[in-house]
Parts: structure tokens; C-alpha cells; sequence
């Protein structure tokens, strides 16, 4: 194992804050690295500092001869008019080597880039959050690194992408990884180190050799060391402030050194409290009046859009307490389903019920509710200097400061503000509105994990329903009581007791999956022969073994949608697993299907 990167009492500030002071660590060839910290602790720009897009304030790099860096950032830019084959070869330095050809066609397969119709001369510009961020990997990895930097590599993807990602980079065992993210399960699953970029450690940045379950457990140990040390110190700055306070009396009774013991540890214990202290988002979603029980309901309900089937057959019962996760692919139509059980959007089929009696506050994926153009003060407050908060005028700069908005940031433009920033903004004008139903898309997207610990307590204590959209496993479960997910092969939304239960199944569905598509890529193959007696038998028998099947698949999804089924989470497993084998039985049979009619054909 070699060095690639080693860094000496590295330091950086920005305007007169400073990020992070001497803080040094090392970077091996083959380590998967964890980069976490509280917002505005530096995190980016250390990676800015490493992949040299900004010079240090203080303190040494030193780069291995042999280091060759990639670097992932959290809003990949491209060319105007750049194709997904384009930016990937914009970065070598001859596009048609073979190697180059080699490399970039095996990518393509691995990230699945070739599946658009215009396959890989889509234009970058017309794809998704996701689907970019999978092109600008495949870009960085067209650079043959041996280290990697990720900057929140899962924002804008998917559970499903996720998913696919740590399996693809937890396979890369000749890459070296540098990751920053707030996501704890994707952290657990990929990596192997964790730096900690915090301004309350001794040293500022904390090595844990272990996954991050280990560090959290090293980090409270120390921290609980060092509040113990701070209580000591006050104890003694104590006895030290209230010997001071007799008056020179006592003073010349004790040596000089005692009076400069005492100031030494006024500084020491101030120090420490600075040190120790730890910012905790207090968020406060309010309390409603008597709330109906039935807050929403949906019938039955089904949407299209483009001729395409979105979700069919859903049925839902929404009421207060209760807390539910949508998850599904980018495209799927979760924010459609939330417009549809808000009222906001029209079903085709069935019907929604919302009680005319209760509020609902929306927290949009899009972040788009805001106008950029006007400052953070007048986007809480629009007229006067005040802002109602559960019944008491409060002045808006104070409100402000309590999500952490620096006076200077109060003045400037929403649209100067980070994601992080901009989703406390949204999470502090949601507070202002009580609510019978909090409808959350996507808010975990560039909060740290102290503010989604805040804002997970927030949801435990809010009396009304919460409906939850997030790619964040660790959050869902800690917040939600069950787990809607999209069947994108039935179009229907399958019930879970939890993500971990979704994962299963969505990995025996992926398995069962390549079993017709291995049996279907036989066809491109010239058929030697027809049917024979045995196949003619089971070809005429084919088409009411499949219909029966279906029905009972059917009858299985339709137990599973209903209501008594979604609390009863022995019986949800049950039938999830019986869904997905019946499912899987269809498949095959269909896949047999095709085969059989293929070889019948071709005997004529």
C-alpha cells in the first residue's frame, strides 16, 4: 500500500470564517474513505483543495508522482450541447485509441448509458439529475484515477441508482475513495475509513480505521472525555474566580503563580466550552387543533401521463400520527401521487377524499416554491419585519439566526444560497404555517446529519401525518411506519414494514429479472429445429397455465394493497415474498412462451 495524497497542518479560511485549522491526515492507495462534518465545516473545499481548484491558507500537500484524480462533484457542469459519448471522451487525450474505445463502450455497459433512443448521443442537458451524475462518473472514470473524489455522490439518484452505486464502488478494490455524504447507510456500506471534519475535535479532523457505526462510537467516547475535562476545569475555575474575588488580601498571602494558574484556566475552560459546544437546530413543526382522523384517503386511485401508466389500484388511509415513505426510480411519478393525495392533480380512476377542514404544507423536491430573485429575510417575511410563529409575532432576522442564517445572509438573495441553506430557509417557512399533514420531498438532500437528527425529532413530536419522499434509508426508518414503494413492473405501489424489507425484495426481483432476459437473447438465434411432441403438449397447454397464474398473482397483489394488510408486518412479509415468486413464475412462463412460439414458427 502507498501514500497518494498526504496533508500537513492544512488550514483555510473564507471571508472571516474559518473553515478548518492544521488539521493533517494521509490518503492510501486502495482506502474507501468517508469524509463527514457539519455543514460549513469545509468539506468541499478540501476536495477543492486536493483536486488543486484552490490553494490552501497554511500548511503542505504533498501528491504521489503516480496519483491520478478524479473528481465527482455534488453539480457536475457540462458543455452546452455535449452527448453522454462527448464528455465522456472530452477528457482523454486521444479519442480514438483503442483502449480509449475499449474503456469508454465498457462504461457505457456498466452504467447502463446506451438505453436512451437516441443511445449515447442523448444530449447531457435533456437527462436528469441522476442520470448526469452516472455520466460525469463515467466521465471522471474515463481518466483511469486511482483516487476518486465523490461529493454527495447519492444526491438527485434514486434508491434503485444507490443501490447500484455501492455495488459498483464496492467492486472497485484498486481505487482508492474519498466520499463525502450525509447518507449513513450508503457511508456504512462503502466505506471502509472515516474522516471527521469537525471543529469540536482536538485536532479538527478525527481517523477512524473501521466503518462508520465504529467511528460514531469512538467520536461520543472522546467527546464525552473532553465534556468531562471541561466540568472538571469549571470546578477548579471556581475555587480559582472565588479566591480571586477576596481582593488583594489574598492575593499576597499566594504566590504570583497562582494568579496566573487561575487566568490560565478561565482561557483553558473558555476554550473548552467553545470547543464542546454543539449547534442543535431547534425546529418546531406547532401543534394543530382537534384533528379528524381522516385527514386522506384514496379509492382505488390510478394516473397516466403520455400514454404511460404511472401507479393503478392504490388505496390509502391517511391519519394523524402516522408517518409514510414513498420511494420509487427518478421518473416514476412520486411528486405526481403527492400532487394527487394533496388535491393538487386529478386522478384518472378512483377517487381521493381531502378533508376540507385540515392544512397541508408542502415541502417541494424542486425547491422552486421560492422566488430567487428576493432576500432571505423577505422570503419569510414579505411585509413588515415580522413573522407570526405559533401565535406571537417574532422579529424575522431573530427567527432567522435560530436556523443558523448569519446577519449577512439575511440581506442577500435566495438564490445565493447553498442547498443546505436553502432547505433550512424552506424548513423555517414551513414552521410558520400549523399543519395537519407535512408532505416532505426530498428534504434530506444537503442537510448534515445534525440537522436531520433535529428535524427526525421534529417529526417524532408533530402530532399530525407526515408523508416522506427520501433516498435516505436511515432516515426513512427512523421515521416512517410503513414504506410505499413503486412496482415498475405492475405499476402498482407494493406495501413495506421498512427499506431494509424493500431492499430484499427489490434484489430477488433484479435476480429473478436476468433469467427471461438470458432466455430471450436465445431467440436472436437461428432455431435448428420445430416443436417437438413434448413441446407441441406444453406449447397448446401454455396460454391457460399463464392466465391462471395471473389471476393469482392478482389475487395476491390485491391482499397485499389493502388495509389490514400495511399494519400487519408478519403478513406484509409473507406476501411480499409470495408476490415476488408469482411474479418471477409469470416471467418465466412468459419468457418459455416466447421461446415455444419462436421454434414454432420456424418449423413452418
Amino acid at each position: 500500500m502507498s501514500t497518494l495524497i498526504s496533508a500537513y497542518q492544512l488550514s483555510k479560511s473564507f471571508a472571516s470564517k474559518t473553515l478548518f485549522k492544521d488539521i493533517s491526515f494521509a490518503i492510501d492507495s486502495d482506502e474507501h474513505i468517508g469524509l463527514i462534518g457539519p455543514n460549513g465545516a469545509g468539506k468541499s473545499t478540501l476536495l477543492s483543495l486536493l483536486s488543486k481548484e484552490q490553494k490552501t491558507d497554511d500548511g503542505q500537500i504533498s501528491f504521489a508522482n503516480n496519483l491520478r484524480l478524479g473528481y465527482l462533484k455534488q453539480k457536475p457542469s457540462f458543455e452546452k450541447d455535449e452527448t453522454i459519448y462527448s464528455a465522456m471522451m472530452a477528457v482523454v487525450d486521444d479519442p480514438y485509441d483503442s483502449e480509449n474505445l475499449t474503456l469508454a463502450f465498457e462504461l457505457i455497459s456498466k452504467l447502463e448509458l446506451d438505453q436512451f433512443p437516441d443511445g449515447v448521443e442523448k444530449s447531457v442537458a435533456t437527462l436528469s439529475g441522476g442520470w448526469q451524475k452516472k455520466v460525469a462518473l463515467a466521465r471522471e472514470l474515463m481518466k483511469r484515477p486511482n483516487l476518486l473524489l465523490l461529493d454527495e455522490p447519492t444526491n438527485h439518484l434514486d434508491l434503485e441508482s444507490i443501490i447500484w452505486l455501492e455495488d459498483f464502488l464496492n467492486k472497485q478494490t484498486s481505487l482508492a475513495l474519498l466520499t463525502v455524504t450525509h447518507d449513513r447507510r450508503f457511508l456504512q456500506n462503502t466505506c471502509k475509513v472515516i474522516f471527521d471534519l469537525d471543529p469540536r475535535l482536538p485536532q479538527g479532523l478525527l481517523r477512524t480505521n473501521g466503518k462508520y457505526d465504529q467511528h460514531i462510537e469512538n467520536k461520543l467516547g472522546l467527546l464525552d472525555g473532553q465534556k468531562r475535562i471541561e466540568d472538571k476545569r469549571r470546578n477548579t475555575m471556581k475555587i480559582e474566580k472565588d479566591w480571586l474575588a477576596r481582593g488583594p488580601q489574598a492575593r499576597l498571602t499566594k504566590q504570583k503563580a497562582r494568579i496566573d494558574r487561575a487566568y490560565d484556566i478561565i482561557d483553558e475552560v473558555s476554550a473548552l466550552k467553545a470547543q464542546n459546544k454543539q449547534n442543535i437546530l431547534n425546529l418546531d413543526f406547532g401543534s394543530t387543533d382537534k384533528s379528524p382522523k381522516k385527514l386522506i384517503a384514496a379509492d382505488h386511485i390510478g394516473k397516466s401521463f403520455n400514454d404511460r401508466q404511472l401507479f393503478t389500484d392504490f388505496t390509502a388511509f391517511i391519519s394523524p400520527k402516522h408517518r409514510y415513505g414513498l420511494i420509487g426510480p427518478n421518473g416514476c411519478g412520486k411528486s405526481t401521487l403527492l400532487k394527487c393525495l394533496m388535491g393538487e392533480d386529478s386522478v384518472d380512476e378512483g377517487q381521493v377524499f381531502v378533508n376540507e377542514d385540515i392544512e397541508v404544507s408542502y415541502f417541494e423536491q424542486g425547491k422552486d416554491r421560492i422566488d430567487p430573485n428576493i432576500s432571505v429575510l423577505k422570503a419569510i417575511c414579505p411585509e413588515g419585519d415580522y413573522v407570526h410563529f405559533q401565535g406571537e409575532p417574532v422579529f424575522g432576522r431573530s427567527y432567522l439566526s435560530r436556523f443558523y442564517f448569519r446577519p449577512q445572509q439575511m440581506d442577500m438573495p435566495v438564490s445565493q444560497l447553498s442547498g443546505g441553506e436553502l432547505s433550512r430557509l424552506i424548513l423555517a417557512k414551513l414552521m410558520l404555517k400549523k399543519a395537519h399533514v407535512l408532505i416532505l420531498d426530498e428534504p434530506t438532500n444537503d442537510l448534515d446529519v445534525e440537522t436531520l437528527e433535529a428535524l427526525s425529532d421534529t417529526l417524532v413530536e408533530f402530532r399530525g401525518a407526515v408523508i416522506l419522499v427520501s433516498h435516505d434509508r436511515y432516515f426513512m426508518d427512523q421515521n416512517c411506519d410503513v414504506i410505499w414503494a413503486f412496482d415498475m413492473n405492475t405499476n402498482k405501489i407494493v406495501s413495506f414494514a421498512d427499506t431494509m424489507q424493500w431492499e430484499e425484495w427489490f434484489k430477488l426481483n433484479q435476480n429473478k429479472k436476468s433469467i427471461p432476459l438470458e432466455k430471450n437473447s436465445s431467440k436472436s438465434q437461428p432455431a435448428k429445429k420445430g416443436l417437438s411432441n413434448k413441446e407441441k403438449i406444453e406449447f397448446d397447454k401454455m396460454e391457460a397455465i399463464i392466465a391462471d397464474e395471473e389471476k393469482k398473482l392478482a389475487s395476491l397483489q390485491a391482499e397485499l394493497s389493502s388495509s389490514d394488510v400495511q399494519t400487519n408486518f408478519k403478513r406484509l412479509g409473507e406476501l411480499t415474498t409470495q408476490v415476488a415468486e408469482a411474479e418471477s413464475k409469470v416471467e418465466k412462463l412468459f419468457a418459455r412462451w416466447e421461446e415455444l412460439t419462436a421454434k414454432n414458427k420456424a418449423s413452418f
